[in-house]
């Protein structure tokens, strides 16, 4: 049994100015962690879980700053358009066209 990585009934609402994104998924985790080992099951994966639920808004959130521009929107994360390209493929994220 995998625990529901999506819920957010543990989740505190935060001021995102005076809390940082490491604190929070910081908290997440222990929350995960704690209710991963009060019913005893095993998290396999856990890794690529995170990346995949960080990384995906942060990409959408990004290509859609830059109105799906896939070069202004790796220069902005720092990253090749061709590795962009690559994760939007992967994540099968809708690129809004740009004008």
């Amino acid at each position: 049994m995998t625990p529901n990585l999506n819920s957010s009934d543990n989740l505190f609402v935060a001021n995102l100015q005076s809390v940082s994104l490491e604190k929070l998924v910081k908290s997440k985790l222990e929350v995960l962690f704690t209710q991963q080992k009060e019913a005893q099951v095993e998290l396999n994966g856990l890794y690529s879980i995170v990346m995949e639920q960080v990384e995906r808004p942060l990409l959408e959130i990004a290509l859609r700053a830059y109105n799906g521009n896939q070069v202004k929107t790796a220069q902005l994360l720092g990253i090749n358009r061709n590795t962009l390209k690559k994760k939007i493929d992967t994540y099968k994220i809708r690129v809004k066209k740009p004008i």
